[in-house]
């Protein structure tokens, strides 16, 4: 079973709008990303001139110390949610690739299936061994690739859980800190 010119058309067609889709989502994330690291910067700058003002009210060593406790928590939450924020960018753009790569496989998978179809029912007589052979090689080959699907579906889960425990530890060790530096 042969493609034909328009099928080919088409096929090649389908092929340029995923890939068009697939350069939208990458510049996507990247728009997401500069805005990101825009307004941490901004807001960085505002921060180092409010602790300067700050730093140059102090009156003593006790002040200064109380100060400093007091900065170290926001500073441990923001780069929480910082972090937070570029796993989630980049989080949603493997996705998209991961769903386009889903479909065009699965895609793959089921015009590989017709032709093995098309091929078994003008297979000449005899060739019954043959044909269960590579129906049973698709089959093999899709239950592979599911499985390869579940494994980095459970990665991915176990590093997002894994984030996620070393974010809210950090933020409460700087709360901890925080508390320590308050109580001398």
């Amino acid at each position: 079973m042969m493609l034909t010119p328009d099928q080919f058309l088409a096929s090649q067609k389908a092929n340029l709008e995923t890939l068009n889709g697939l350069t939208n989502k990458a510049f996507e994330g990247v728009e997401k990303l500069v805005e990101l690291n825009l307004q941490a910067t901004k807001a960085a700058l505002l921060e180092s001139q409010s602790h300067a003002q700050a730093l140059l009210s102090v009156r003593d060593v006790q002040e200064l110390l109380t100060l400093q406790a007091s900065m170290l928590q926001p500073l441990a939450e923001k780069t929480a949610a910082y972090s937070r924020h570029l796993y989630d960018i980049a989080s949603g753009t493997s996705s998209e690739f991961s769903k386009a790569v889903e479909a065009k496989v699965a895609e793959s998978q089921a015009q590989f299936a017709s032709l093995v179809d098309s091929a078994a029912k003008n297979a000449p007589a005899g060739s019954d061994t043959a044909v269960a052979m590579m129906k049973s090689a698709v089959a093999a080959a899709n239950n592979a690739f599911e499985s390869v699907q579940k494994a980095v579906k459970q990665a991915t889960d176990m590093a997002e859980a894994n984030f996620n425990a070393v974010a809210a530890n950090a933020t409460n060790v700087a709360k901890s800190a925080t508390a320590a530096g308050k109580k001398r």
